[in-house]
């Protein structure tokens, strides 16, 4: 009865909803919808169910301020879901929906895309033969403004921004928010496991934190894919700011895209991805960081050898190199590396090109793969979300939450996150975790995301509970189609070998 209950009120909702008029574009704060599925992961028949819908916050008064737009994945032919593991699955911005890991790396269906990750028209959708729903169910994600997520009583952007629009507020619901739906999906038995790309990185290593200090629900991993570190970037570098880590930490990222577009010397284009890396990461730490860190007191002689060392491993002219004081920020990478044959490069896959209006400047004029994306995911979505998960509106899906739905700015004051990520791995010895990246990724470097990891764990105690993974494409790795069979079988691997039965958390 209760289910028919349900089911009379999404009816209702929808038909109120569905009219068009601005009143009438509100979401339910609280509904779902249920459909029945079977697909073939791996060559094996899975069924399961898809649910999409909301789950509302609350104020501390009891009041629902918001809901979050969730589709939750579960296998319906496994019986017990005690030892069945539950993933939820971030995507960041911060502002971006769920809709890029969904269809694009571990939901049942992906969308249609050429090997390499590039558009194709028609747009559309297929189904994901290597999703990791075989292994474990999935609930993806979307935060405040983003998907059919809305505020839903009326406040100023001042207080949206004090309650949602911040590193620590983002953490502080969304933990509230999982609390709730394993109390309300009956998963509280369950392995848990929390997946966050870019700034999700950021978001999923504070929930780990948050989660065990004021859920109390403990995981057994994390996954970091192509994750952002917000203590690392310093966005003033180019303007004189004063990090000298950072473009210390991407300069293996340089090497790697200039092997990739073949712009090295020639002793070091003839050898593997890895070996380029490798020896990028030694002059990086050993050599280029102590010649930074010396500034104008650096010796001439020595500051020349270093250009030319730049040059070799990065493909940037020498007199470039020594104009910019041996500092190549990423804006002057993908602007420089091929403007002798007239193209910029991507900022999220360094693989992309572009072409800007002048070849002048230090920065491209706009995000070629972003915009290759986007026209490539969104009708993808929306189609698929219409005709497989059968809900029907005329809210807008939102991709990106821009305008009067804009996150900015984002308070990012008394970020505190690799500590605290730390404390949570070393307060649960059931905690690993997993980091996979592309190495063209130009925003979040893979080489930054490996300093990052040795910042949260400088004892090196907790170094066996880390796995590094990369990939030969670039933030969204899973869209080139080999890495995507490559990636999903890693997540699927360091799941089935973090699932404990019958083992005590101690060390």
């Amino acid at each position: 009865m209760k289910n028919l209950f349900t089911v009379f009120q999404l009816l209702i909702s929808i038909n109120t909803y569905s009219q068009g008029s601005n009143f009438d574009r509100q979401i339910p704060s609280d509904f779902k919808v249920i459909t029945n599925h079977t697909t073939s992961i791996l060559g094996k028949k899975v069924n399961y169910s898809a649910q999409l819908g909301t789950q509302p916050i609350w104020d501390s008064s009891g009041e629902v301020i918001a809901t979050l737009h969730y589709t939750y994945y579960k296998r319906t032919d496994v019986n017990d879901n005690t030892n069945r593991p539950l993933v939820f699955s971030f995507n960041g911005g911060p502002g971006s929906a769920s809709i890029w890991m969904h269809m694009g790396y571990t939901g049942p269906y992906s969308l249609i895309i050429d090997d390499e990750g590039y558009p194709i028209q028609p747009y559309g959708y297929k189904t994901n033969p290597y999703s990791i729903l075989d292994v474990a169910d999935i609930v993806f994600v979307n935060p405040i403004n983003i998907g059919y997520s809305r505020i839903l009583k009326e406040m100023s952007k001042e207080d949206a921004s004090n309650r949602f629009f911040g590193v620590n507020q983002d953490i502080k619901y969304l933990a509230e928010w999982i609390s709730t739906f394993v109390s309300r999906s009956e998963r509280w038995k369950s392995p848990k496991y929390l997946v966050g790309e870019s700034y999700g990185g950021v978001r999923v290593m504070g929930l780990a934190h948050e989660l065990q200090q004021n859920q109390w629900l403990y995981l057994n991993g994390v996954v970091l894919v192509s994750p952002a570190d917000y203590e690392l970037q310093d966005y003033n570098y180019a303007r004189g700011g004063g990090n000298i880590v950072q473009p210390v930490a991407d300069f293996p990222y340089f090497t790697a895209t200039a092997w990739y577009h073949n712009k090295l010397s020639d002793d070091l284009q003839r050898k593997s991805l890895d070996e380029v890396i490798e020896i990028s990461d030694g002059f990086a730490y050993n050599e280029l960081l102590p010649s930074i860190a010396k500034g104008g007191f650096l010796n001439n002689n020595v500051k020349e050898e270093i250009a030319k060392k730049i040059e070799s491993l990065t493909g940037i002219e020498y007199n470039v190199v020594l104009d910019n004081n041996l500092i190549i920020t990423t804006g002057l990478f993908w602007k420089e590396l091929l403007r002798d044959e007239g193209f910029t490069i991507g900022r999220l896959d360094s693989r992309y090109k572009g072409i800007d209006s002048k070849d002048g400047g230090t920065y491209p004029e706009y995000p070629q793969e972003l915009s290759s994306w986007d026209h490539a995911f969104t009708p993808a979505m929306n189609s698929y979300i219409n005709e497989k998960l059968n809900f029907k509106t005329d809210i807008k899906y939102n991709t990106w939450a821009r305008d009067e739905l804009s996150v900015r700015p984002w308070n990012r004051d008394n970020v505190n996150i690799r500590r605290r990520f730390r404390e949570a791995i070393a307060e649960n010895p059931f905690l690993n975790v997993l980091i996979q990246s592309g190495y063209y990724d130009g925003a979040t470097t893979f080489s930054a995301a490996k300093y990052t990891i040795q910042q949260v764990d400088p004892s090196g105690k907790l170094k066996d509970r880390f796995t590094f993974k990369g990939y030969e494409s670039g933030h969204m790795m899973y869209l080139r189609r080999e890495d995507l069979q490559k990636s999903n079988q890693d997540l699927r691997d360091f799941i089935l070998n973090t699932v404990t039965n019958n083992k005590s958390a101690k060390y």
